[in-house]
């Protein structure tokens, strides 16, 4: 299986994996001949990355580190939870959440056994599912993302839940900010992004008057836009002022919103939206929690093809659960000449080759 972009598609290709609607059922399965119909389809549904099944990457897998039940179960649940609010008043909206929070609590149970009971490097598929809703696949997505940051870390079961419950709520206050502003396609005015700043201050409002969830959870919805260097907002909190459950989805927030397909911004690769976060590391994110982070989630995803330094081209074949950002490779081709064996090398083992690119749309 190959991850490839969505420009280098052509057809006669064989789709590597099915890709999933929002009701959790099949789009396009898998293995389904692609045509000229199905990729003017994905374009439409602004989709960057599908996998393909070919001859060089025959015998790859690629596995979400969550089952598509358990996804599909916690974002119905997000997204029955959300919309159960919409539109009413903080404090009316404040009461329906709090029925709510039984079924939220589970689901963040669920996500975390699935990633306790998996010694494997976070992988998130977010192009195997299509959501017409950003905001629910988005909150599951920065679950997962704090919960594996924090277990990195060292928190306790206890703080582990809180932590994923204020991650699946972090943006609950969004949902009181006007439509055609979360929606909007292109860059928002100064007074849009005025407005869209309060959904810190709405979600802190709405969970604080919660009865059955920590009032660290309201904090951590008010401050995951902080940064340490005092430059975020709706406070400008500075890095002592900031709960540490807060650094972390913020984080997370962060890697997921560039890394997921927007209306108005193609997707990144991991590696590269580890580059973004990188480089406020120490000065706007917490050092530590980069780096926790860094080695919590896969760089470089099963399937893709790298280009090294040596000259040679290979495709992820599997990950190195310590060295995340070091993966077996299947080399395929040297200097431009297609070999006629490939074999394996694990990074890690060859220190003086470096990954110089991913060329996701590279066609043999």
């Amino acid at each position: 299986m190959r991850l490839i972009s969505i420009d280098a598609v052509k057809e006669g290709m064989l789709l590597g994996r099915t890709i999933w609607n929002e009701a959790g059922h099949p789009l396009l399965k898998k293995d389904v001949v692609i045509n000229a119909r199905i990729i003017q389809r994905l374009q439409q549904l602004n989709t960057h990355y599908v996998y393909i099944n070919d001859e060089i990457s025959e015998g790859i897998e690629v596995k979400e580190t969550v089952p598509t039940v358990i996804r599909n179960k916690a974002i119905s649940t997000i997204k029955e939870s959300f919309q159960s609010i919409n539109g009413l008043n903080s404090v009316n909206a404040s009461y329906v959440l709090d029925k709510q929070s039984k079924a939220i609590i589970s689901i963040v149970d669920e996500l975390l056994s699935a990633i306790s009971s998996n010694d494997e490097i976070l992988t998130i598929l977010t192009d195997a599912y299509l959501f017409d809703e950003y905001l629910y696949q988005h909150s599951f997505q920065v679950t997962l993302y704090s919960i594996a940051i924090a277990k990195e870390l060292g928190y306790s079961a206890e703080d582990l839940r809180l932590i994923g419950i204020g991650a699946l709520l972090h943006d609950v206050g969004k949902l009181m900010v006007p439509i055609e502003i979360l929606t909007k396609p292109g860059q928002l005015t100064n007074e849009e992004f005025e407005t869209m700043k309060q959904h810190t201050r709405y979600g802190f409002d709405l969970l604080r008057n919660l009865h059955s969830i920590s009032l660290l959870v309201a904090h951590c919805a008010f401050q995951h836009h902080e940064r340490i260097d005092g430059s975020g907002y709706p406070r400008g909190l500075v890095d002592f002022e900031i709960h540490p459950f807060a650094k972390i989805i913020g984080v997370a927030d962060v890697f997921d919103a560039v890394t997921t397909s927007r209306v108005y911004r193609e997707k990144m690769l991991p590696s590269q939206g580890l580059a973004i976060v990188e480089a406020g590391s120490g000065t706007i994110y917490d050092a530590r929690i980069v780096q926790a982070l860094k080695k919590s989630v896969v760089h470089y995803p099963n399937g893709v093809i790298l280009k090294l330094s040596d000259g040679s081209r290979g495709i992820v074949s599997r990950q190195n659960t310590s060295y995340a950002a070091l993966p077996w490779i299947r080399i395929f081709e040297k200097q431009n000449q297609v070999l006629a064996a490939t074999y394996e090398i694990n990074l890690v083992d060859y220190p003086s080759v470096t990954i110089e690119s991913v060329e996701a749309d590279y066609i043999p």
